[in-house]
């Protein structure tokens, strides 16, 4: 693309724009800075939530993903890849799904998440070779991510995505973008210029965050991953993560620390597994047969088993 097109099309992005409120940030002290940048950030949660009907929307499709058996792709450049990187890589540990699960895809590969690697995010070619690699199908969900809503290497994966029937979203912090327009549910937050002329790790960067936030969280809830507003299927993979599983046995059961450690390991770690025993006084074999025939919801199995009062 000429240079002169390039600019042209820069000067018409929100996300480029300069911030009347920060012409002076070269003078400021410190104090002033981070008070300045930090009034900006505070306008990132509203946009948000002018977009979570399709936000909610993008769940939807997702949970029927899960269910049948596809997957969630996130893929970006830049920021917005390693924010969607940072997301996948999240799910495993936290909700207890395979890694392939939740897919993060950034342009240039995995060197790029700490190291720029040039033009990678200018080939449309290499966003659709990504998602041949990883062999998307119409199971899937792609969610394309980029601030200005034009990086070549997110419109290039998500037109193939299209062309094999996969659910496409794209986000954004542009009104009316290119993969806006291309996929099928658009996710717009518009926060505006940023502090820093052109700097979208900033609030560009947070709203894109608390958007995959909320598409993981949200579709794990909505496949049975939480009991209440606890984390039910986590991974016990580390001394924070077993302290966590014996807490949540503990406030759930009504049960002693020596108690909730005894079930984990009847239970081989497995939390869910671990508090409907406690709950209902299932043995392990026996659980884990409720928890199939409840699709994996804690709270159905206990309903349906006459689970013992909690204090």
């Amino acid at each position: 693309m000429a240079k002169t097109t390039l600019m042209a099309e820069l000067e018409q992005l929100v996300s480029e724009a300069r911030n009347p409120n920060t012409l002076q940030i070269d003078l400021m002290s410190s104090g002033e800075i981070v008070a300045a940048m930090n009034a900006e950030d505070a306008k990132v949660a509203e946009a948000v939530r002018q977009v979570l009907p399709q936000v909610a929307a993008t769940v939807d499709c997702i949970v029927e993903a899960f269910k049948a058996g596809g997957r969630l792709i996130y893929m970006g450049a830049g920021t917005s890849g390693r924010l969607g990187v940072l997301d996948a890589s999240e799910c495993p540990p936290t909700f207890g799904v395979p890694e392939g699960m939740v897919v993060g895809l950034i342009a240039g590969g995995d060197r790029a998440l700490r190291h720029p690697i040039e033009g990678a995010e200018d080939s449309r070619e290499e966003g659709r070779n990504d998602l041949q690699r990883v062999n998307v199908s119409a199971r899937d969900v792609v969610v394309g991510i980029a601030v200005s809503g034009r990086t070549p290497y997110v419109i290039g994966g998500l037109d193939y995505a299209k062309s094999v029937g996969a659910v496409t979203a794209g986000l954004s912090c542009n009104p009316d973008s290119a993969i806006a327009n291309m996929a099928d549910i658009a996710i717009s937050p518009l926060v505006g210029p940023e502090a820093l002329t052109g700097s979208t790790r900033l609030k560009s960067g947070t709203a894109q965050k608390l958007v995959l936030n909320m598409l993981t969280t949200a579709s794990m809830v909505r496949i049975g991953k939480s009991y209440e507003n606890l984390m039910v299927d986590l991974s016990v993979s580390n001394e924070k993560l077993a302290a966590r599983a014996t807490r949540i046995l503990i406030e759930v059961a009504d049960c002693t620390a020596e108690e909730a450690d005894a079930f984990l390991v009847a239970s081989k770690n497995n939390v869910k597994l671990a508090i409907l025993m406690a709950l209902t006084g299932l043995n392990a074999a026996d659980g884990e047969v409720a928890l199939r025939e409840a699709d994996g919801f804690l709270r159905r199995a206990a309903a349906q088993h006459q689970p013992r009062a909690a204090g």
